[in-house]
């Protein structure tokens, strides 16, 4: 019988790396992961800023022309032009960088159309209480977005700042104006709010 014979060690073909260097460099998911959050934050803060302007937008078309509703009419034209510009920032913000809109645009569209028109044709405490709902959210959201981003992104927390703070000033004009003394205000303000948490969540990814 022939000897038996053991079998030989198996062996890599491939030439051994003596660099100490990879090959294929691995993939930097702070850095992504730190783009993506960006791309999230000016995605959504469009969409709030666009269904800003269309409440505005409606709750103006809806009081302008009416007797005794010039002041009115005119607070809102103020606020909505402010938040055009917000808005005119992330457009250029998100056309610079490469960032879609959120593909809701056309439904934030409608909702906000349809929650400033029926706000404004309940009555001006009810436009107004639409106003402090939607802007406690925002303000609220733009402080969170300020708190994450500060260490790494200073320029865009300071603009957020501002935009911040022009909320605000809309949230507290809202309530000096009677607000809360809209008829159901407790079940308004957590209605709108409640749909202004789900927009955003959903802008962020979609």
């Amino acid at each position: 019988m022939p000897a038996h014979r053991a079998p030989e060690p198996m062996t890599d073909p491939r030439p051994a790396d003596t660099t100490g260097e990879r090959r294929i460099p691995l993939p930097r998911p702070g850095r992504g992961a730190s783009q993506r959050r960006r791309g999230e934050i000016l995605r959504v803060d469009h969409a709030g800023e666009y269904a800003a302007v269309h409440i505005y937008r409606a709750q103006q078309a809806v009081f302008a022309g009416r007797k005794g509703k010039e002041a009115i009419t005119a607070d809102m034209e103020e606020m909505g032009r402010q938040e055009q510009v917000h808005l005119a920032r992330f457009n250029a913000l998100l056309n610079a960088e490469g960032v879609r809109p959120t593909v809701m645009t056309p439904i934030w569209r409608l909702a906000a159309l349809t929650l400033g028109a029926g706000t404004a044709l309940i009555s001006e405490k009810a436009a107004h209480a639409c106003t402090e709902a939607v802007e406690a959210v925002i303000e609220e959201h733009y402080a969170e977005q300020i708190a994450e981003i500060q260490d790494q992104d200073p320029a865009l927390a300071a603009e957020l700042t501002v935009f911040r703070e022009e909320e605000l000033a809309h949230h507290d004009h809202a309530v000096e104006h009677g607000s809360r003394d809209a008829p159901g205000y407790q079940l308004l303000s957590a209605v709108i709010k409640a749909g202004c948490k789900v927009a955003i969540k959903v802008s962020e990814r979609v």
